[in-house]
């Protein structure tokens, strides 16, 4: 699409038009310095002015604000300075993306203490809990090892094997920020700051910083800020005051001063918990269980039938140790999330500040998410780390990105906070469900006589009212279903038992029970999509009943605007933008992964920038996605996916190959 096309669109009023050929020319172009881009750009901006988005016009302005390019960068301040009706420049305010938007509550006073009834649980007592059952998980392990009767060998590999692991941990405990320094600068070109720099660009945050490092006698945290305009924020370190507090440039043009500190402060409260000393000993903990199973496995496969028995048993146990403590584990990272958001309310008097600051969170990376084709390597490589996991910035985002009022962003909140399956994914996640953290900064904002945001007291009475026999009647037969293969392979063995009458007829029923089982599954996963509603992205979003296996058909219609496999250019997978929000696409070939790769390195390049209509099976986890049916652009390029085929093939020809077996 010609960068003249837009530009005069631009200059006839037709902003939308505009809108849509300028950031179609912006993707596609190549060299970000060049001219026509630069021209592209702030035709863009006007256009977004022009057709009354500011909050997109203003986070373009901070950006080219940036720009080497001095008659760029003229134009951006002057175009700032109207939008914001202030001669403030993006290092005085860093973010004006939603001001009208969302009204700000009012603040507290900081350093008031807030209660956590029913929130997080105890810090101190899920460190210790949690810390106390994995040391007693090695040592009855250990102990269990040390009376097995069999060859010293692996008894001697066992103790080396521990002793090399809490060697290197705790190797890995000092030297690890050094470490980080090197990949962060490698991977990131991580910028270290002193504190001054800071505060040019959040003065808040410099004043938080101060306070919290004199209140609790740390050292400042080495600051580093990376030039990503995704926002996110984290710590890493082995003690207090050898701490690094890293955030990426993004996290100033998305967040207003107050939320910047906000953020600032959480990260802060990771350190003053001591949080990577704790979170480094439950893990070594959890790898020495592992290392005990591995060592017992190979005790089993030799030695007195006595000592065999013992290792196995042994075996057996380590592991289900080594999955307890991989949950336990989880379990403590997010309770310590918990724990960084009431210091952060706590230290700043503005738990509200936070809530929109992470709402933001996500907003900003759903933006830059939909700017970009492939998926950002920060985002990917720092989940962990990270202040906001950005496998959940989908219906946040999009809420935020058309919302006119806070109720409509809260709504998309109910998933996280009712539907069962949101406990369920939360299990294996290291951060707690964004609407919890929510509800939990508004119970301290309502501590503090604060108003709150985001109408979380509406959405918890919304959710109250919800049909809970649809909840859970749906959750727990999702469950039945997703195991209907191994209960129709049980249910064909018993079966087989009563009334099989040969040996090839006792197989055969558990194949054709697994084969039924399958195609159950695949009825339940894929129904019929032939009266598939047209709906948009953040209507799938807001649905509180939504499934990770129940697929609900669904149309929709938007614009290719890039690849979903983060860092691997031939992924099959795309994202789609409509009106409302952005959604990732899970593409499926009947030829299985060979053709999934051939359709990403081939076709996918030529389809991103394409307006379509897709067809497909919405679904919600943590990240919400739909699998395709079929792409429909308007030039007449058609796209099919196979999810259920294989499904069909594998679950039919094993019911034909049971009743072979049968009939033989």
């Amino acid at each position: 699409m010609s960068l003249q096309s837009g530009l005069e669109a631009a200059k006839k009023g037709r902003y939308q038009e505009a809108i849509q050929r300028l950031e179609q020319f912006c993707r596609n172009c190549n060299d970000t310095n060049s001219s026509e881009f630069l021209t592209a750009q702030m035709w863009l901006a006007r256009s977004y002015q022009g057709a009354g988005q500011n909050e997109k016009a203003l986070i373009l302005c901070q950006r080219l604000m940036q720009s080497e390019n001095s008659q760029v960068n003229s134009f951006a301040q002057q175009m700032h300075q109207q939008l914001t009706g202030s001669s403030r420049t993006i290092s005085e305010h860093s973010s004006q993306t939603k001001a009208n938007t969302i009204q700000k509550a009012s603040r507290a006073s900081a350093g008031v203490k807030l209660a956590m009834a029913g929130i997080g649980g105890n810090l101190t007592l899920a460190s210790g809990v949690t810390i106390t059952l994995l040391f007693g998980m090695v040592l009855a392990l250990g102990l269990s090892i040390i009376f097995i009767l069999g060859s010293e060998d692996p008894i001697s590999g066992l103790g080396f094997a521990i002793a090399f692991t809490l060697v290197f941990n705790t190797a890995a405990f000092f030297l690890s920020p050094f470490l980080m320094d090197l990949s962060q600068r490698w991977l990131y070109q991580t910028r270290w700051v002193d504190i001054s720099e800071v505060e040019n660009l959040s003065p808040e945050t410099a004043s938080v910083i101060r306070r919290v490092c004199e209140q609790k006698k740390l050292k400042t945290p080495r600051l580093g800020i990376i030039d990503d305009q995704n926002p996110t924020a984290f710590t890493y370190g082995s003690l207090p005051n050898s701490a690094r507090l890293v955030v990426s440039q993004g996290l100033f043009t998305y967040l207003d001063d107050d939320e910047i500190a906000t953020v600032y402060a959480h990260e802060l409260g990771h350190i003053v918990h001591w949080d990577f000393a704790v979170m480094t000993v439950a893990s070594t903990l959890v790898q020495i269980c592992y290392l005990i199973y591995v060592t017992a496995k190979r005790l089993g496969r030799g030695g007195s039938s006595k000592a065999k028995d013992a290792a196995q048993n042994v075996a057996l146990v380590a592991y289900i140790f080594y999955l307890v403590g991989t949950y336990l584990l989880l379990y403590l990272s997010r309770t310590r999330e918990y724990f960084a958001d009431r210091f952060a309310a706590e230290t700043t008097g503005n738990p509200n500040g936070l809530s929109r600051a992470l709402v933001k969170i996500a907003y900003g990376i759903l933006e830059e998410g939909s700017r970009s084709k492939e998926p950002s390597r920060l985002i990917e490589g720092t989940r962990a780390l990270g202040i906001y996991d950005h496998k959940a910035a989908g219906s946040t985002g999009t809420a935020y990105r058309i919302a006119s009022e806070p109720e409509k962003i809260g709504r998309v909140f109910l998933w996280d906070m009712f539907n069962p399956w949101g406990w369920w994914m939360e299990l294996n996640s290291t951060h707690p469900l964004t609407g919890k953290r929510v509800r939990a900064l508004s119970n301290y904002a309502e501590q503090l006589g604060l108003p709150t945001e985001f109408d979380m007291g509406r959405v918890i009475g919304e959710g109250k009212h919800l049909n809970k026999q649809k909840l859970y009647g749906n959750f727990f037969l999702d469950i039945v279903i997703y195991s209907s293969q191994t209960i129709g392979l049980f249910a064909g063995l018993i079966l087989g038992v009563g009334i099989a009458e040969t040996l090839t007829a006792l197989i055969a029923y558990p194949i054709i029970g697994w084969g039924i089982g399958t195609l159950i599954k695949a009825f339940v996963m894929y129904p019929s999509y032939n009266k598939a509603v047209e709906t948009d992205v953040l209507t799938l979003m807001s649905d509180p009943y939504a499934s990770p296996l129940r697929g609900r058909p669904a149309k929709i219609k938007g614009e290719l605007i890039g690849r979903g496999d983060a860092g691997y250019q031939f992924g099959s997978d795309l994202k789609i933008q409509d009106r409302s929000g952005m959604l990732f696409l899970r593409y499926s070939s009947r030829f299985g992964p060979i053709g999934n790769f051939l359709f990403g390195m081939k076709r996918v390049k030529s389809l991103i920038g394409m307006k379509v209509k897709s067809v497909g099976w919405f679904r919600r986890g943590i990240a919400p996605w739909m699998d395709l049916i079929s792409l429909q652009s308007e030039n007449g390029t058609v796209v099919n996916s196979y999810h259920r085929f294989w499904s069909f093939i594998l679950g039919g020809g094993m019911i034909i190959v049971g009743l072979f077996l049968i009939a033989s």
